[in-house]
C-alpha cells in the first residue's frame, strides 16, 4: 500500500512538471480577401488583409496579420475551438477550426456594391415579426422595411328578390400583397397590389417627404383626403362594404400629389390629383381616349380639415371634419362624361342598381363631405353625409344634386377599446380585450340618391339597414358576419335593365312610369347574408 502511495504522488509530481505548451496547440494561418462575385460589383481579386485581428472566441489574447496575411496564435486545449477574424475593411466573422493546425479564412469586404457597379451605404438590419408582420428595422430605426399581406374571402346568400335575379355566391374579395419601406429617416415608400378576380390591379404606389412629425408630401398614387370612411383600410372596416354613398360619390384612389399637416387637434390636407391608374380597363381607356382623339387628362382640387379636440386622449374621442372637391370629368370613360354607380352592401351580388349611366357633356363636379365620430372606450358612433353637384356645359340643364348618408354604431364587447390615428385623422386596429380576442357589433343605416329629374339624371336611390357581428381571434383575423335589408327606389332600374315594379298587366318592367306600385312600394327590395374570413399578416 505505501507503494502504491509513492508511485501516485510521483506522477502527481511529474504531471505538474510538465511544460507548459502541453496545455496549448499553436494555430497557423493566413486571411485573405474572398473574391467579389455580386453582380454590378468591380472585380476585385483574392488578397493578404494585414492588420487583421484573430482572437480566440471568449479570449482576451489578440494576434494581427502580418504584411502576407499570417498569423500564429496559441490555442488553449480547453476553448471553444472558434477564431474571431475582424478587419475595419471588412466584416468580421467566426471560424471554427476543430483541432485544426493550419487553416485560411476569407474575409468579405463590408463595401456593397448595387447592380450598376455604384458604391452604396450599409445598414444592418434586424428581423422580427410586430403583430405578425415580418418587418427588417435598422438598430437606430432610421431604415425599415415590411411586406404587409391582406386577404378578404367572402360569401354571401341573396334572399327576397322578386323582381330579378340577384346571384349568391363566394369570391376572394381582396388579395392584397405591399411592400412598404422607410429609408433616410424622412423618406417613405409603398407599392400594394391586388390579385383579387385573378388579375393585377395596382392599389397604391407612392413616396412620402416626412420633413418633421407634423407634415408630409406624397406623389404618387394613392388615396385622396376626403373622406373618413373612404380613407380607412379595409383591414380595420367595422362591415364588409363600405356605405354606398361613400363608395359611389367620395374620391378614392388617383394619381397626384398632396401636403398634409397635423398637430394635436388639427388635422389639414390638400392635394391636386389625376387619373385613376389602378385597374387595368381604366387604363386603358385613357390611353385610347389620348391616342385616338388627343384628349387632355382631367384634374382635380381636394381638400379637407379635420377637428381633433381630445387627440391625446386614449381613451375617447370626437372626430369632425369637412372635404370638398372641383373635379372635372377623367378619361377613363367617355370623353367628358362621368358615371356614378355603387353595387349593395355585398360584393358578391354585381347588380349595380343605382347607376346614373354616363352623364355626359360635364363641365365639373363639385363633391363635399360633413363626417363626424365620437368615441369612448369601446364605443363608437360615426356618421357622414356627402353630395355631388354636376354641373353641365349645356347652359339649360341644371346642376345636378346627388346626395346620401349614413349614420353607424357599434360596441366591443368583452373589454376591447377603439383606436384612433389622429395623424391622418381614421380609426384603426380595435384594442382587443380578452386573451382569445374579442367581439364586436354593430348597426348602419344608409340612404343615397342618384336621381335629379331636373337635371336628365336617373341614377335611382337606395336605403339600407346592416348589422354586423365580428370575431377578433387576435389582430390578424377577423370573421365578420353581416345581414342587411336592401330598400331600392322605382328610379334603381341598373340604367334600365333590371325591373322596378309590375304593370298593370302584371308583367315586371324597368320602365318607372309604366309600373303601378306607387311610392315606398316599387323597386327591387331584398335581404343579404354575407360572411368574410380575414387574414392579414
Amino acid at each position: 500500500m505505501q507503494r502504491l502511495h509513492t508511485l501516485m504522488a510521483a506522477s502527481v509530481m511529474f504531471l505538474g512538471a510538465m511544460p507548459l505548451t502541453a496545455q496549448t496547440r499553436t494555430v497557423t494561418g493566413v486571411v485573405r480577401s474572398r473574391p467579389v462575385v455580386m453582380v454590378g460589383a468591380p472585380v476585385q481579386p483574392s488578397v493578404p488583409i494585414v492588420g487583421a485581428a484573430v482572437h480566440v472566441k471568449d479570449d482576451i489574447i489578440t494576434v494581427r496579420t502580418d504584411a502576407n496575411g499570417a498569423f500564429r496564435i496559441e490555442m488553449p486545449a480547453i476553448s471553444s475551438e472558434i477564431l474571431v477574424v475582424s478587419h475595419p475593411e471588412y466584416d468580421a466573422a467566426e471560424f471554427s477550426v476543430a483541432g485544426q493546425t493550419t487553416v485560411e479564412f476569407l474575409l468579405l469586404s463590408n463595401i456593397r456594391y448595387n447592380q450598376y457597379g455604384v458604391q452604396v451605404d450599409r445598414k444592418p438590419v434586424v428581423p422580427e415579426t410586430r403583430d405578425g408582420l415580418m418587418v427588417f428595422e435598422s438598430k437606430d430605426g432610421v431604415y425599415r422595411f415590411w411586406f404587409d399581406v391582406r386577404i378578404n374571402i367572402d360569401g354571401a346568400l341573396i334572399t327576397g328578390d322578386e323582381l330579378n335575379e340577384n346571384g349568391s355566391g363566394a369570391e376572394v374579395r381582396r388579395a392584397r400583397m405591399a411592400m412598404k419601406g422607410q429609408f433616410r429617416e424622412n423618406w417613405y415608400g409603398e407599392i400594394d397590389m391586388d390579385f383579387a378576380d385573378s388579375r393585377a390591379d395596382l392599389k397604391d404606389a407612392y413616396l412620402m417627404y416626412m420633413p418633421n412629425r407634423n407634415f408630409n408630401v406624397k406623389w404618387g398614387n394613392f388615396k385622396e383626403v376626403f373622406s373618413m370612411e373612404q380613407n380607412t383600410s379595409s383591414r380595420y372596416l367595422t362591415f364588409m362594404e363600405r356605405p354606398m354613398v361613400t363608395r359611389a360619390l367620395t374620391p378614392a384612389r388617383t394619381l397626384g400629389t398632396h401636403a398634409v399637416y397635423s398637430r394635436n387637434w388639427l388635422l389639414a390636407a390638400g392635394g391636386v390629383h389625376f387619373q385613376d391608374v389602378g385597374g387595368w380597363e381604366e387604363v386603358q381607356n385613357r390611353k385610347d381616349n389620348n391616342a385616338d382623339f388627343g384628349a387632355d387628362e382631367g384634374y382635380s382640387f381636394t381638400g379637407k380639415i379635420i377637428l381633433m379636440p381630445m387627440s391625446q386622449d386614449m381613451t375617447k374621442g370626437l372626430h369632425l371634419g369637412v372635404a370638398q372637391s372641383y373635379r372635372t370629368a377623367k378619361l377613363d370613360d367617355d370623353i367628358g362624361a362621368m358615371r356614378f354607380d355603387v353595387r349593395g352592401p355585398a360584393n358578391v351580388n354585381r347588380r349595380k342598381y343605382v347607376d346614373t349611366d354616363r352623364i355626359r357633356n360635364v363641365d365639373h363636379a363639385m363633391h363635399a363631405n360633413f363626417e363626424a365620430a365620437a368615441y369612448y372606450k369601446g364605443w363608437k358612433v360615426a356618421g357622414e353625409y356627402t353630395t355631388a353637384d354636376i354641373t353641365s356645359k349645356v347652359d339649360s340643364i341644371p346642376v345636378a344634386d346627388l346626395k346620401g348618408h349614413y349614420a353607424s354604431v357599434s360596441r366591443m364587447l368583452f373589454g376591447g377599446q377603439y383606436q384612433y390615428n389622429a395623424n391622418d385623422g381614421e380609426f384603426t386596429q380595435p384594442r382587443l380585450g380578452r386573451g382569445w380576442g374579442d367581439l364586436e357589433v354593430a348597426a348602419r343605416y344608409e340612404y343615397i340618391n342618384l336621381t335629379d329629374l331636373d337635371a336628365f339624371v336617373q341614377g335611382g336611390g337606395s336605403e339600407a339597414w346592416t348589422f354586423g357581428l365580428n370575431f377578433y381571434p387576435n389582430n390578424n383575423v377577423k370573421f365578420m358576419l353581416n345581414y342587411a335589408l336592401v330598400n331600392n327606389d322605382r328610379y334603381a332600374n341598373g340604367r334600365g335593365r333590371l325591373n322596378v315594379g309590375r304593370t298593370a298587366a302584371g308583367v315586371p318592367s324597368p320602365n318607372p312610369q309604366l309600373i303601378v306600385e306607387g311610392d315606398g312600394k316599387a323597386g327591387e327590395d331584398y335581404r343579404a347574408l354575407a360572411v368574410r374570413v380575414q387574414v392579414s399578416f
